[in-house]
């Protein structure tokens, strides 16, 4: 790290480091709250989940997923990156979502577009209904605890400490 490159002064790794930070943050609550269900590459549908993350916004483990590769882009110094990785990634999320979401109206019907209307797809707002602080702290709709959370979680957890470190190494030897 030169001091005179912007791009890989303290301020931006430290910046980088908090993203990441904040996008695995909320993958582990929005993961504390759905379960395991998020690691499904099916149709296979859980119950329809409002309670924590799911109370602000639609796809928080999505959102979680962009914080994390953006801030690794930063952390790398790549700041150019990060927007590009915001856009690609918003893109390829946006096309599983629309899948996603006729899924659940297929399945859930009035419930999930009762959800859906209350709850915003992609820009986090604070509910707006009486119950809304309610629904942030419920417990999850399943009783997942966070041993059962993380080890869900295991894979990102190991991908960011690697990442994290061949991010260490790079700094170190050149």
């Amino acid at each position: 790290l030169t001091p005179n490159n912007i791009t890989q002064g303290p301020a931006v790794l430290a910046g980088g480091l908090l993203l990441v930070a904040v996008g695995e943050g909320v993958r582990l609550w929005g993961v504390h709250h759905i379960g395991v269900i998020s690691r499904t590459r099916s149709d296979r549908l859980g119950p329809l989940v409002s309670s924590g993350p799911f109370a602000f916004v639609r796809n928080p483990l999505y959102l979680g997923n962009i914080a994390l590769w953006a801030g690794f882009a930063v952390t790398a110094g790549l700041l150019w990156l990060a927007p590009l990785f915001v856009a690609v990634l918003g893109f390829e999320y946006h096309a599983i979502v629309r899948w996603e979401e006729g899924l659940l109206d297929a399945r859930l019907g009035t419930d999930y577009r009762d959800y859906a209307r209350r709850v915003p797809r992609w820009l986090p707002q604070w509910p707006s209904n009486a119950a809304a602080p309610e629904a942030v702290r419920a417990a999850p709709t399943a009783p997942f605890s966070w041993r059962e959370t993380t080890y869900s979680e295991r894979g990102t957890l190991i991908a960011i400490v690697v990442g994290c470190l061949l991010l260490w190494l790079k700094a170190r030897l050149f």
